[in-house]
């Protein structure tokens, strides 16, 4: 279960004026309504023998999003190295290598120079390279291969040379 991904579907329905969203994929089912009195349910497969999840209302996942929401803005709050966020120009999703057999466009660790790709974000069936526009070494990515992204996530931290 990643509950990243169910806290931003809950801000979709929340800032849209969709009422219900529902989304399926092989080993998680989600329903999330705006409407209080529904009720969001988690179905393992049956392949899987995993303990049974008690459904819970919008009202206790909004909670815990809340509580999960303000533990990361305490770590964010810390102080950092003086690195540099490279974030998302576009919506649309991440790759992180121009084809799924090749190697990442970066690595933690790697040293980057202005101008160098460090991904592709594909938008409505267009591939655009993002390139860098500082120089440094890349000390964390924040965003998975193939993820969804938005407007301004941040998607690798930099600290520059």
């Amino acid at each position: 279960m990643d509950i990243k991904l169910i806290e931003k579907l809950i801000n979709l329905v929340d800032k849209s004026c969709v009422n219900e969203i529902a989304v399926e994929t092989s080993d998680l089912k989600v329903k999330i309504t705006k409407n209080a009195e529904q009720i969001i349910k988690e179905v393992a497969p049956q392949v899987y023998s995993l303990p049974q999840v008690q459904p819970q209302t919008v009202s206790q996942v909004q909670q815990t999003t809340s509580q999960i929401t303000q533990t990361t803005e305490t770590k964010e709050n810390k102080p950092s190295k003086n690195l540099i966020e490279i974030k998302s120009p576009m919506v649309g999703t991440l790759y992180s290598a121009p084809s799924p057999d090749s190697a990442p466009y970066v690595k933690v660790g790697d040293k980057i120079s202005v101008g160098q790709v460090l991904c592709i974000i594909e938008a409505m069936k267009l591939m655009n390279e993002i390139e860098s526009e500082t120089s440094g070494t890349i000390v964390e990515i924040c965003v998975q291969n193939a993820q969804s992204v938005e407007y301004g996530i941040v998607l690798f931290k930099v600290e520059p040379n």
